[in-house]
């Protein structure tokens, strides 16, 4: 709303006008005095502003006073910040050589110019808002102070947010058995039955259909979930539900009868029993979609809602400040909620910042009581809690009006367009910006304006608004912000209008010229259209001016122009995903008011601007996997308000006159992550190193240090590279110094990751065993490491429960002298019986909580065993005597007793043993008898198998099963019974690939009915399918290839004709089978 966003822009002003900055400005060009006037006449506005924002709910009158106030006051803001970058200019400018340019700026008639001209703009802007504030007098408006709200950095709140999880729904217990029942016990002609959830926003369409959805997933092969909102495209619809036979179609508004026509035609395929959910607000949306009597939702039971708004609103009081008087109020104030959990989140979460009773009441007798709550019209009642927000956190909100429906927020993203667009206020120079904007953030999901949040333990990641608050930003918005998509016109953006998301082929059409924020935001349809880059660039560089935030990322844009110095008001500049881009203009160092410079994934860019020193408030320069970038340049170690750089590159041999490593010395301030690069070319690396200072980043959460190809690293010791403690991720590659690793790693006990690659001289790695927090761990190319530990399985400092406490991942690659984890005195041979010292403690010594492991090419016969894998255990061309080891573990600690959830590997969903010399027959058995849980099992090269039996039945819950290049296996002796469970899956699929002595398909497979993909590979004995094939009319895709002797004659190809479900067809180098029949035209799924 124009009231609330005014208060935020006055305050704003307000406090331009009272620097010390300013005031120096005035005095240059001799218009202090008006400044003076400015300052009085915007301070007594701000006064009455919070007056007129209540009258204006009431009052169109104030309502269009405000917007023509904001309207003057972004004009005012446009005016001071030209003074402010002219005034940096000219200090930038001071501080170098007399050159022309310098000379030519302080010219005596240069400035007198400029001083008339702004003196002239100011005394407009001056009596435009005096005119302003006169009007105001017919109002009767009164001054107020500001709200009483705290602010983030006051409260003593711990909770990271006040809504309930999205998995978890309070009541609704008869919607819940209901549901259920209809979807799997409803009768219809048709293979498709739609069942419709109908009901308002904020219900809980969504969180029902959710709860369903995994209710019932047993029942169905393939589950899918499309979030439609407005856009009702087919072609994008069906490429998400080709093989659905489970679909939830979320929130659909289109009632065209046509359309759903077309889209049910494509949809009946799916085999008998198959579902659709749908949900929607409109009942003639359901009726047109089905036959099926819709489930309408209605609100929450009095109990239900109760128990919400509770939970929320006294979530952070004693038991004793609940009071009755609470209790009496809060239960008059759900009444006006209407059983709505969206509503009664967003209301709770604004009376648990109320602490006092009379904040309550007045909740109630006025806000609330002002709202008429009829026809399931509910964004006023959650306008109250926005009218609640302090200012600033208003300006924020509405703002995210810019993003599509639905759309997945980058938070850190979110954050860095609030403080270029000036809504971030530093009130201590103690806490950065971010760290203030993700405070506004905080606050804002506290009050539920935002769901499905994620978080990586450090940072919000991402979040969602739902559709209901989407709705919202955009009714408070207004004209200020337009979203432009295909399906409007541009042409109707305000004139006004000061911020936009549009697809880039209709910027040409826009006509504003006081857009402040550029978001592109091109839809997948659109990727191949040709958009005028010269023209774009153009049109946006005349035409907009003002702008704060633009975002041309992944446009597939060659040039940046030299013009775009004009935007000189310019605070975020993304050009990531812009791969063609080779170089930047040199006058983009002189838009000096640019904070954020985006170029991620410009994996074409060579070089940095020279003059980068000159964009003294750039904090952020995003350059992840610039790949061709050669060098930095010199003087980014004065940018000392960086507080992320992604990458700095050594020069290799100091042709292009590049930064050294000193210039990070000063930048203490870098968050995130840091790729330091071409480390092998530094020369006196001693001193380097110990000029990067990088003991002092106590901000810096991840360092990779890239040493590059250069194979002289003797005087280059990783010791002087010590970061800061804090340090949580640490990446070390093609480091060929000493053998030695530093030092200072085990003071390094917040790592979570650490990742080394080679090539590299290291023989041993110090014991990363005692690092708490430790969660992954990856090691690759590491050709002369000969152990992990460098000392015997017996002299391992602390006890067993410290060892690896937190390791989740382990990745060992390409280490082909690493024959044991711990130091021996002897080697170890896979045949070997021996129960020797490092095999006794291996059998003792284990990953309390390991998950995912992978070795290739590691010859480890001893090591840590693991019984606790869950994800993947991946071994490819190395010892099975670790393996064998852990599944003794079952033979040796189980009892009768004891549950098969208990047995080692039994939780183990997928599996892969590739090559694996020993691994028979037998020990493939007795692995697979353990795996009870496996999802996907490939066996590929293990030549000593002869059959694959005695292990099927404890595999029910097999999804995908490939078998390769396994010479003398014999698949006619496996049981496929018991794997006809198939059917349950969410994709069932059998790859066969390489196996000789495979003949005709194993009579068994006719057992799996429901397996929906099968390919068959280089089976140079294969001649027949027919005699299994015709069974197998549950499949969906099938692939034949490189099968000299199979014949496939037309006559022998019917057995595809009556394969209804199949969507996929390859027949690839089948000499035998000549053409194809005309019939095959008629598989329509194809």
């Amino acid at each position: 709303m124009a009231e609330a966003i005014a208060f935020d822009i006055a305050g704003g002003l307000a406090s331009k006008l009272s620097s010390l900055a300013l005031s120096q400005i005035g005095l240059w060009w001799n218009f202090k005095d008006d400044i003076e006037d400015l300052k009085n006449t915007i301070s007594t506005i701000k006064g009455v502003l919070l007056d007129a924002e209540e009258q204006s709910m009431t009052s169109n009158l104030v309502k269009n006073w405000l917007e023509k106030l904001k309207d003057a006051l972004y004009d005012a803001d446009d005016l001071l910040d030209d003074f402010s970058t002219e005034a940096l200019r000219k200090d930038l400018l001071s501080g170098n050589k007399l050159t022309k340019e310098v000379r030519l700026f302080f010219s005596s008639s240069n400035q007198f110019v400029y001083g008339l001209k702004m003196g002239r703009q100011i005394k407009a802007i001056k009596a435009r808002l005096t005119s302003i504030r006169s009007e105001a007098k017919m109002f009767n408006l009164v001054e107020r102070d500001s709200l009483v709200e705290p602010s983030f950095m006051s409260k003593k709140r711990q909770r990271t947010h006040s809504f309930v999880h999205k998995d978890e729904i309070i009541g609704r217990e008869d919607d819940k058995a209901a549901l259920p029942k209809l979807m799997l016990e409803f009768q219809s002609e048709e293979n498709v039955c739609i069942i419709p959830i109908v009901g308002f926003g904020g219900l809980g369409k969504t969180a029902l259909a959710q709860f369903v959805y995994e209710m019932v997933k047993d029942h169905f092969e393939m589950r899918i979930w499309v979030c439609v909102s407005n856009i009702f495209d087919l072609k994008i619809i069906v490429k998400n539900i080709i093989k659905s036979y489970l679909l939830v179609l979320d929130d659909i508004w289109n009632e065209e009868w046509e359309q759903w026509v077309s889209l049910k035609k494509l949809l009946m395929g799916g085999a008998k029993g198959s579902r659709i959910i749908v949900t929607t607000r409109s009942l003639r949306v359901a009726k047109i979609t089905s036959k099926c009597q819709p489930h309408v939702l209605k609100g929450l039971s009095d109990d239900d809602a109760w128990s919400l708004f509770k939970e929320i609103a006294f979530e952070q009081r004693s038991t004793d400040s609940t009071s009755s008087e609470f209790v009496e109020i809060g239960k008059q104030i759900l009444e006006r909620c209407c059983g709505v959990p969206l509503v009664i989140r967003t209301i709770a979460g604004t009376l648990s910042f109320k602490n006092s009773k009379n904040d309550w009441l007045s909740f109630k007798d006025n806000e609330l009581a002002r709202i008429s709550q009829n026809g399931g019209e509910i964004l006023p009642t959650l306008k109250l809690s926005y009218d609640h927000l302090p200012s600033h956190l208003k300006h924020c909100f509405a703002y995210c009006r810019l993003y599509p429906k639905d759309h997945k927020i980058d938070v850190r993203t979110l954050v860095q367009f609030w403080i270029a667009q000036g809504f971030v206020k530093q009130s201590s120079p103690s806490q950065s910006l971010e760290e203030i904007g993700l405070g506004y953030f905080k606050d804002l999901v506290e009050r539920s304006f935002f769901q499905e949040v994620e978080d990586d333990e450090t940072w919000f990641t991402t979040c969602k608004m739902h559709d209901l608050m989407h709705d919202l930003a955009e009714l408070v918005a207004g004209t200020e912000s337009s979203f432009v998509d295909s399906n409007s016109s541009a042409s109707e953006v305000s004139e006004k209008c000061r911020h936009v998301s549009i697809s880039p082929l209709l910027i040409p059409l826009l006509k504003g010229k006081k857009f402040r924020t550029l978001l592109c935001f091109p839809k997948e349809s659109e990727q191949s259209q040709i958009m005028s880059e010269d023209e774009t660039w153009d049109l946006i560089i005349s035409r907009c001016r003002c702008l704060r935030v633009l975002k041309l990322n992944n446009l597939n844009l060659n040039i940046v122009p030299r013009s775009i110095h004009k935007l000189k008001h310019l605070r975020y500049l993304d050009l990531s995903d812009n791969p063609n881009i080779k170089i930047l203009p040199k006058s983009i160092c002189n838009m000096q008011n640019l904070q954020a410079l985006k170029l991620d994934w410009c994996v074409g860019l060579e070089e940095l601007p020279k003059k980068i020193a000159k964009l003294v408030n750039l904090s952020h320069i995003g350059c992840v996997h610039c790949y061709g970038l050669t060098h930095m340049p010199r003087g980014i170690g004065k940018l000392t308000s960086l507080e992320m750089l992604s990458r700095f590159v050594v020069d290799k041999d100091g042709s292009h006159g590049g930064a050294d490593l000193s210039e990070l010395s000063g930048l203490i301030n870098l968050k995130g992550e840091l790729t330091i690069s071409n480390l092998g070319f530094v020369k006196n690396a001693k001193e380097m190193f110990r000029a990067a200072n990088l003991k002092e980043k106590q901000h810096l959460e991840a360092l990779v240090l890239e040493w590059g190809d250069d194979n002289n690293d003797d005087d280059k010791s990783l010791e002087v590279l010590q970061p800061h403690p804090n340090l949580k991720m640490l990446k070390v590659g093609g480091w060929r110094g000493d053998a030695k690793f530093p030092s200072w790693l085990s003071l390094l006990t917040k790592l979570v990751d650490i990742t080394i690659w080679g090539p590299s001289n290291f023989k041993h790695l110090p014991s990363f065993a005692q690092l708490p927090c430790l969660q992954q761990l990856k090691i690759s190319n590491l050709t002369e490491l000969q152990c992990m530990e460098d000392h015997g399985p017996n002299e391992r400092h602390g006890d067993t429960e410290s060892f690896f406490p937190s390791l989740k991942v382990l990745r060992l690659w390409n280490c082909p002298n690493m024959k044991s984890w711990w130091r021996t005195t002897k080697p170890i041979h896979d045949d070997s019986n021996e129960d020797d010292t490092t095999v006794i403690r291996a059998s003792t010594m284990a990953f309390p909580c390991l998950s995912s492991l992978d070795i290739k090419y590691c010859p480890l016969t001893s090591m840590p065993l693991y019984p606790s894998l869950s994800e993947k255990l991946k071994l490819v061309n190395t010892s099975p005597r670790p393996l064998k080891q852990t599944i003794k573990m079952s033979i040796t600690s189980t009892t009768p007793s004891t549950s098969t959830s208990s047995l080692p590997l039994s939780k183990l969903k997928s599996f892969h043993a590739e090559n694996i010399e020993g691994l028979d027959t037998h020990m493939l058995d007795d692995c697979l008898q353990n795996m009870t849980s496996l999802e996907r099992c490939f066996i590929d090269s293990c030549h000593l198998l002869e059959s694959l039996s005695g292990w099927q039945q404890h595999l029910i819950g097999l999804k995908t099963l490939i078998i390769k290049d396994c010479k003398e296996v014999d698949l006619e002796g496996m049981q496929w019974e018991p794997l006809k469970n198939l059917s349950c899956l969410a994709t069932a699929s059998t790859v066969i690939d390489n196996i000789p002595k495979l003949v005709s398909l194993p009579i068994g497979l006719q057992h799996l009915v429901q397996l929906e993909s099968l390919e068959i590979r280089n089976c140079s004995g294969l001649r027949s399918l027919f005699s299994v094939f015709q069974h197998l009319t549950s499949l969906e895709e099938f692939s034949i290839r490189n099968c000299n002797e199979l014949e496939l004659s037309a006559a022998g190809m019917q057995i595809f004709q009556d394969y209804k479900s199949l969507r996929a067809l390859w027949l690839e180098t089948i000499p035998k089978c000549q053409h194809l029949p005309e019939w095959l035209q008629h598989l329509t799924n194809l």
